[in-house]
C-alpha cells in the first residue's frame, strides 16, 4: 500500500491537529513555507527496529504546571513555598521538548533536517532488510499518517468552502454595484430631461409675455377709435393675430395657458424660496457675528485661562518653596537651640577662668606688699633677729604664692585649651547640622503634594515603559522614587513641566539611583472599584483597602476593565497609551487599548478590549449572559499587561468570582513566561455567586480543561460537568480570605459554604476572615456635605435637627420629637431578609415608632410586594417607602434615625451597621457573618461595657425582631441618659481600614518572606 502526500497539506494538518490550547499566544491561522511533495511509501511490513516503535510510543502529552505540583498550602512550610514555580518552569522545558518530539516523529525535511524517527520520504525496508520483527507493523505511525491526511483533507474542504462563499459573495457585490449603476444612469437621465424642460418653459414663458404686450397695445389703439369700428377692428386683428400666432388652435392655446399657470407659481415659490433663503442668509449673518464675538471671548477665556494655570504653576512652586522653608525653619531652630547650648557651655567656662585671673590679681597684689615688706627689712626698719623670722616667713609664702601661681597658669592654660575644643565642637556641629538638614531635605518625603500628583507620575512612568522610551530598570527605579515621595521628583516635574517631552525623559533619567523601595508593591485585579464603577460592597474594599495600604507607603496600583458606564468624572488625568497589549481568546490573539487615570489618589489601569462582541460596553456592570466569557477573557488581558509593562509586583490580589481566573492563569501561563515574583492573594465578598460554567468554556481563556475539570482543581463540587472558578482560585491562591471572621467559619460549614466547604476545609491554614473597614473620610457626620447640619459625638444637637428635617421632608409627623425613627438602607433581595424587614414596619408602627426605608429589589414580585406596601402608607404620618437608591438620602436617613434595622439572613461583612453606628444610630441586627463581628448586644454581661453597642437577635424568625426592637424602644424611651451614651460611644469607634490594612498587610508580608527565603535555599 502506497500514498503520496503534499508536504505543505500535512504541516497544515498535523499544526491544527497538535495545537494545545495552552500554546495561547500562539497565532493558530499560518502559511507554512512552500517545500516541493514528498512521496511517501508505505508498505505492510515497513518499520526497521524495535527502537524506531519504541521512540514513536511516547507518553500522553501533559499540561505541566497543573499536572505537577500546584501552588503550596501556607501550611506545608516553607520549603514547599516554591514548588509552583519550580514545578512549572521544569515541566514547562519538558513540554516544549515533548512537543518538539511530538512534531519531529513522522517528517523529514528537504534538507535532511530530521523531523521523526523516520524519514517520510524514503521507502520503507522490507523484512528481509530489517531482520527484526519484520511481521509487525506500527499502527501509531499508520493511524498517525491518516489522520494527517484526514485533517489537511478537511481543511482543503474548509478553505474550498471559504473560497465558495468568497465568490457568492462577490457576485452578490458586482450585482448590487451593477444595480447602483443603473439608478444612478436612470437619475442621471431624468436630470437631464428635467433641464431640458425648463428651458422650453423658460422660452415659452418669454413668448407670451411677448404676446401680452401685443394684446396690450392693441387694447390702447382700439381705446381711441369708435365704439362701431372698433368691435370690427379689435375682430380682425385678433384674427390675424390667431392667424399669425403659433398657438393657432384653442387646445394650445389652452395648454400654454396651464403651463404659464405653473410657471407663474413656480416663479411664486421661487420668490418665497429667495426670501427664505435671504432671511437664512441674514441668520447666518448675525451668527457668524456671534461666532466671532464667542471666538473673542473664548480667545479671552484661553489667555484668561493660561494666566490662570500659570498662577497655579507658581503657586504650587511657591507651596513646594514654602514647604521646603518650613522644614529648613524647623532644622535651623533645632540647630539654634543645639548652638545655644554650646554657647552656654563655653559661656561658663569663659567665667571660671576670669574668675581665675582675679584671683591672680589678687595674688600678685599680695607679693606686691610682700615685696615691700622685704624692702623694708632691707633698709633695717627692724629689729635684726625679727627681720630673720620675717624674711623667712615671707620667703615661704612667695614659695606657697608662686605654687599657686604656677597651678593658676595650669588652670588657665587647660580652660583656654576646653574654650577653643568647645568652639571647633561648635563648628564641627553647625557644619554636621548643615549636613544632616541637606540630606533630611532629600531623603524626607513630601507631605505638600496630594496622592494625586505621586499617582499621575507613576502611570506617566509605565506609559513611557509600555511606549518603550525607556527601560524596565529605570522605570523601576523612577517608579521607587515616586512612592518614596522624593522631593528631586517633585522639583523635576515643576522644571520640565513646560518643556518637550524628550528633555523632560532625559531630566528624569538623570534622578535615576541604585536605592530601592522597601515597600510591597500591590496590584489588585478586579470587576469593581469606587466611585467609579459599583455594585456593591467589593468595590468599597477595593478602594478603601487600596487607599489605606498606599498611606501605609506600599506601592498599590488598581487595575480595572473600561466600561462604558463607568463615572468618568472622577477620574482625573484619564488618557490612553500609544500602545496595544494583545491577549488570546477563542484561539486567535485580540488587541486591547490601555488607558490610565486616577481615582482617589490611587493610579488605575482600564483595559478596552477591541473585541467585535464589545465585551464591556453593554451599559451595565454584569447580569450579561456572557459575563464569564467577559470576565474570563479581562483577567488574562490584565495579567498580559503587567507581563508587557515588565512590571514585578509583590502580591496580584484579585476578587471574587470575576478575577478568580488570575490565579490558575498566573501559575499556568504567565509564571513561565517570567511573570514569577508575586504572591497570589484571593478574596470572595461572598460564597454565593461562585461563576460556575460548563467545563468548556475554560479553554476560551487558555487554560487546560482536562487538567483543571478534576475534584482537587477547578471541577464544581456539585455539578461535575461544570467549572467552577471561586474554587479554583482557592485551589491555586496561596492567601485566601473573606470580608469577616464569623463568615470564614460559617463558609466552612454544609449549611453557608455552598458546595465549597470541602474544598474550605481541605486549604483551611491559608484561609482567614478579616473584618472590612469602611471610608472614615467619606463617612463622617462632622463634614458630611449630603447633611443640612453636621454634629459630632460630643455636640449632637444637630443629629436632633436632622431628624426633624428628614421628617419634613418625607412629610412624616412631628408631633412628637421624642418619637424614636427606624431606618433601613438594603438591596430587597432574600438574602437581606425582607420577610423580616416587611414584619418589622408593622412592629416599629404598633411600638409606636416611625420607619423610614430606602431601597429596591431586582427581583419582580419583591419589588411589586414592596410597592403594595408602599401604597398602603403613602398618606402614613409614620411609615414611608423610598423603593430606589438616593445617595444624598442615605447619607440623611443615617444622620436622622435613631436606630437601624439589618435582619439578613447571611451576611459576609455588611457596612451599612458601621455606617450608621459612624453617624450615631443604634443598630439592631441579625447575629451572623461580619454583624456577629460589628455589633454587641448591650444585654450580654458577658461582653465588657465598653464593647457593647447594638441589639441582636440569632433566629431569623418575627420572634426574634421583636425582642430586639421590644428592647430597643424599652431602652431608649426609659434610659434616656443612658441612650445618649450609647450613641456617642457607637460615633467614637474607630471602623476606618486601618486596622484591617495591617492585616492584610501582615499577610502578604509573611507570604512574599516565605516565597524569598524558599527562593534563596533552592539557588
Amino acid at each position: 500500500m502506497a500514498s503520496r502526500v503534499s508536504l505543505t497539506l500535512f504541516v497544515l494538518g498535523h499544526g491544527c491537529h497538535g495545537l494545545s490550547s495552552r500554546q495561547s499566544d500562539a497565532y493558530l491561522l499560518f502559511r507554512s513555507p512552500i517545500l516541493p511533495p514528498i512521496s511517501c511509501k508505505m508498505r505492510s511490513r515497513n518499520f526497521s527496529s524495535h527502537n524506531r516503535r519504541q521512540q514513536v510510543k511516547k507518553a500522553p502529552r501533559r499540561n505541566p504546571s497543573l499536572d505537577a505540583n500546584y501552588p503550596p498550602r501556607e501550611d506545608e512550610g516553607a520549603d514547599t513555598e516554591m514548588a509552583i514555580t519550580e514545578t512549572v518552569s521544569e515541566s514547562y522545558q519538558d513540554t516544549q521538548s515533548d512537543e518538539g518530539a511530538d512534531s519531529n516523529a513522522v517528517i523529514k525535511n528537504s534538507n535532511g533536517a530530521d523531523f521523526g524517527n523516520s524519514d517520510l520520504s524514503v521507502e520503507t525496508k522490507s523484512r528481509n532488510e530489517s531482520g527484526i520483527g519484520g511481521d509487525q507493523i506500527s499502527n501509531i505511525r499508520l493511524e498517525d499518517l491518516i489522520g494527517m491526511i484526514k485533517n489537511a483533507e478537511k481543511n482543503v474542504l474548509l478553505l474550498n468552502e471559504a473560497r465558495v462563499h468568497a465568490i457568492e459573495d462577490l457576485d452578490k457585490i458586482l450585482s448590487e454595484k451593477e444595480a447602483l449603476q443603473g439608478q444612478i444612469n436612470t437619475l442621471e437621465m431624468r436630470l437631464a430631461e428635467a433641464d431640458a424642460r425648463i428651458k422650453v418653459a423658460a422660452q415659452e414663458k418669454i413668448h407670451v409675455e411677448l404676446l401680452e404686450d401685443k394684446l396690450e397695445k392693441l387694447k390702447i389703439e382700439m381705446s381711441d377709435r369708435d365704439q362701431g369700428s372698433e368691435d370690427n377692428l379689435y375682430e380682425d386683428r385678433k384674427r390675424n393675430l390667431i392667424v399669425k400666432s403659433p398657438l393657432s388652435d384653442a387646445s394650445g392655446f389652452t395648454s400654454l395657458s396651464k403651463e404659464l399657470d405653473l410657471v407663474r407659481k413656480e416663479n411664486m415659490e421661487l420668490k418665497d424660496d429667495i426670501q427664505t433663503l435671504e432671511r437664512m442668509l441674514s441668520n447666518v449673518k448675525e451668527t457668524g457675528e456671534r461666532v466671532l464675538l464667542l471666538e473673542k471671548e473664548r480667545s479671552s477665556l484661553e489667555a484668561t485661562l493660561k494666566e490662570l494655570e500659570s498662577r497655579v504653576t507658581v503657586a504650587q512652586e511657591d507651596v513646594s518653596k514654602l514647604s521646603t522653608l518650613k522644614y529648613e525653619c524647623k532644622v535651623l531652630q533645632e540647630n539654634v537651640e543645639n548652638l545655644q547650648g554650646l554657647l552656654d557651655k563655653a559661656t561658663k567656662q569663659a567665667d571660671q577662668a576670669i574668675l581665675v585671673v582675679q584671683q591672680n590679681h589678687d595674688l600678685q597684689k599680695k607679693v606686691d606688699r610682700l615685696e615691700e615688706s622685704l624692702e623694708k627689712v632691707n633698709s633695717n626698719e627692724y629689729p635684726l633677729e625679727s627681720s630673720h623670722q620675717f624674711t623667712e616667713h615671707l620667703q615661704q609664702k612667695v614659695i606657697l604664692l608662686e605654687e599657686r601661681f604656677q597651678k593658676s597658669d595650669e588652670e588657665i592654660h587647660s580652660h583656654v585649651q576646653m574654650y577653643h575644643e568647645s568652639v571647633r565642637q561648635f563648628q564641627d556641629t553647625v557644619n554636621r547640622l548643615k549636613e544632616e538638614s541637606k540630606r533630611r531635605a532629600q531623603d524626607e518625603p513630601v507631605e505638600d503634594m496630594p496622592w494625586e500628583f505621586w499617582s499621575r507620575l507613576l502611570i506617566t512612568f509605565d506609559g513611557w515603559l509600555l511606549e518603550k522610551k525607556i527601560s524596565s530598570e529605570d522605570a523601576k527605579l523612577l517608579r521607587d522614587l515616586t512612592w518614596k515621595r522624593d522631593a528631586r521628583i517633585r522639583d523635576t516635574y515643576f522644571t520640565c513641566k513646560d518643556k518637550g517631552e524628550h528633555e523632560t525623559l532625559a531630566t528624569f533619567l538623570k534622578l535615576v539611583s541604585s536605592r530601592t523601595w522597601a515597600g510591597l508593591h500591590v496590584i489588585h485585579i478586579a470587576a469593581e472599584m469606587a466611585p467609579v464603577a459599583k455594585v456593591g460592597g467589593l468595590g468599597d474594599v477595593v478602594s478603601g483597602l487600596s487607599k489605606a495600604l498606599q498611606k501605609k507607603g506600599h506601592l498599590v496600583e488598581i487595575v480595572l476593565p473600561k466600561y462604558d458606564c463607568m463615572q468618568y468624572d472622577r477620574i482625573g488625568d484619564l488618557k490612553v497609551l500609544d500602545v496595544v497589549v494583545q491577549s488570546y481568546f477563542d484561539g486567535q490573539l485580540f488587541s486591547n487599548k490601555v488607558w490610565v487615570g486616577t481615582v482617589e489618589g490611587l493610579p488605575v489601569y482600564f483595559i478596552e478590549p477591541l473585541h467585535p462582541a464589545k465585551l464591556f460596553w453593554r451599559g451595565q456592570f454584569y447580569g450579561e449572559h456572557d459575563d464569564f466569557k467577559r470576565f474570563s477573557f479581562f483577567s488574562r488581558a490584565a495579567l498580559q499587561l503587567l507581563l508587557q509593562a515588565g512590571k514585578k509586583p509583590d502580591i496580584i490580589h484579585c476578587h471574587d468570582w470575576q478575577t478568580a481566573f488570575v490565579a490558575p492563569l498566573y501559575w499556568d501561563i504567565f509564571a513561565p513566561k517570567g511573570l514569577n515574583s508575586a504572591r497570589i492573594c484571593f478574596t470572595c465578598h461572598n460564597f454565593e455567586y461562585q461563576g460556575t460554567s460548563p467545563a468548556s468554556e475554560l479553554s476560551s481563556c487558555g487554560l487546560d480543561v482536562h487538567q483543571l475539570n478534576r475534584p482537587d482543581r477547578m471541577q464544581d463540587n456539585v455539578a461535575r460537568d461544570r467549572i467552577n472558578p471561586v474554587k479554583g482560585a482557592v485551589v491555586f491562591s496561596n492567601i485566601v480570605t473573606t470580608v469577616s471572621p464569623t463568615y470564614a467559619q460559617e463558609v466552612r460549614t454544609a449549611e453557608g459554604g455552598r458546595g465549597l466547604h470541602v474544598t474550605l476545609n481541605s486549604h483551611s491554614k491559608k484561609f482567614v476572615g478579616i473584618l472590612n473597614g469602611i471610608d472614615t473620610d467619606s463617612w463622617n457626620p462632622s463634614t458630611d456635605t449630603f447633611l443640612r447640619y453636621q454634629y459630632t459625638a460630643d455636640d449632637l444637637r444637630g443629629k436632633a435637627e436632622n431628624k426633624d428635617a428628614i421628617r419634613k421632608q418625607l412629610k412624616l409627623s412631628s408631633a412628637d420629637a421624642t418619637r424614636p425613627l427606624v431606618g433601613c438602607i438594603t438591596r430587597l433581595v432574600p438574602q437581606k431578609g425582607v420577610h423580616l424587614i416587611r414584619h418589622a414596619i408593622y412592629r416599629t408602627m404598633e411600638l409606636g415608632g416611625q420607619f423610614v426605608l430606602l431601597g429596591s429589589s431586582p427581583v419582580p414580585h419583591i419589588q411589586r410586594e414592596f410597592e403594595g406596601i408602599a401604597n398602603h402608607f403613602e398618606n402614613s404620618p409614620h411609615v414611608r417607602l423610598i423603593l430606589k437608591y438616593d445617595e444624598s438620602l442615605s447619607h440623611s436617613i443615617f444622620a436622622a434615625s435613631d436606630m437601624f434595622i439589618i435582619p439578613s439572613i447571611f451576611e459576609p461583612c455588611g457596612l451599612t451597621q458601621m455606617i450608621a453606628m459612624r453617624y450615631g444610630s443604634v443598630p439592631i441586627v441579625r447575629k451572623t457573618g461580619g454583624l456577629n463581628d460589628s455589633v454587641f448586644d448591650i444585654d450580654d454581661d458577658t461582653i465588657p461595657i465598653q464593647f457593647q453597642n447594638g441589639f441582636t437577635f440569632l433566629n431569623p424568625d418575627e420572634q426574634g425582631v421583636n425582642n430586639a426592637l421590644e428592647r430597643a424602644f424599652n431602652h431608649y424611651t426609659k434610659n434616656t441618659e443612658s441612650w445618649q451614651q450609647l450613641v456617642q460611644r457607637n460615633m467614637k469607634i474607630d471602623f476606618s481600614w486601618d486596622s484591617s490594612a495591617a492585616q492584610y498587610e501582615e499577610l502578604y508580608e509573611k507570604s512574599v518572606a516565605r516565597a524569598r527565603a524558599a527562593a534563596s535555599r533552592s539557588a
